[in-house]
């Protein structure tokens, strides 16, 4: 059976690096006989906002509590046809790979957007099974593989492990550990393209395209940063890590099980 990719990208401009290399993601995937699901965020005109306009159906129609609506929506089935069409794609997904360009130290505002609707209370957290919460390794996309590309407008020296920017990996922690690893998906290691604002069209032909071609090949071999999680034993009371666990270290370090750079 072929194995289902979806592809969420976020750009706005078709001569974009980050729309050129989604064409060479669709076209590699397809071609190995995969089929390749697209979100488009900005074609689609998808709203970032996560508002009381995604409850019509409130149950508390006095105060807002995202968790209460979202939760009472996803499971009733009254959440908005986009949010809902969203997640079937998640679920239908082998491997998740985002594309997009770093703005502010993060993905666009339409990006997150696309996480804080899409992942409704019940689906992506506060998932439960036989009565426990499962999240951090365990959820409902566990199983899946998870990719990140990203694109920078700085060169790879501000994002060394001195660099002026910091090191990309703590960069886009929240999204690695803490959107994709948090429902269960395997992360597989960033594959940053720095300087993309400066990159000639024959060097991205020569060197990002072929880069990234290397990266997709390993997609479902390559092995995944080693997070840590929350029910593999090293956070006894589910919240904090063991003393004997990652000694000397703190901070995002602490979650990678190995020698990895974070």
């Amino acid at each position: 059976m072929a194995k289902k990719i979806l592809v969420v990208f976020a750009h706005p401009e078709p001569t974009s690096i980050t729309r050129r290399l989604v064409d060479v993601t669709v076209s590699t995937l397809t071609g190995e006989g995969c089929e390749v699901m697209q979100s488009d965020l900005y074609g689609m005109r998808w709203k970032a906002v996560f508002d009381a306009d995604d409850f019509p159906s409130r149950v508390d129609q006095q105060r807002l509590s995202f968790i209460l609506e979202s939760g009472h929506a996803y499971s009733s089935g009254r959440q908005s046809a986009d949010v809902a069409a969203e997640q079937a794609k998640l679920l239908a997904a082998d491997a998740v790979i985002l594309q997009f360009p770093l703005w502010w130290y993060s993905p666009p505002a339409i990006l997150k957007g696309w996480i804080e609707r899409v992942y409704a209370f019940g689906f992506a957290y506060g998932y439960k099974t036989g009565g426990n919460d499962y999240r951090f390794g365990d959820g409902i996309l566990k199983g899946k593989r998870a990719l990140v590309n990203v694109m920078t407008g700085g060169p790879a020296e501000d994002y060394g492990p001195r660099g002026v920017n910091g090191p990309i990996d703590q960069i886009l922690f929240p999204l690695t550990h803490g959107a994709l690893f948090y429902p269960g998906m395997d992360v597989l290691p960033t594959h940053a393209v720095y300087g993309a604002a400066h990159i000639t069209t024959a060097e991205r032909a020569r060197a990002v395209e072929v880069g990234w071609r290397e990266r997709l090949a390993g997609l479902f071999t390559d092995a995944p940063i080693p997070f840590r999680s929350q029910n593999g034993g090293d956070f006894p009371d589910r919240h904090t890590m063991s003393d004997h666990v990652a000694p000397g270290k703190a901070g995002l370090a602490a979650h990678i099980a190995d020698d990895m750079t974070m």
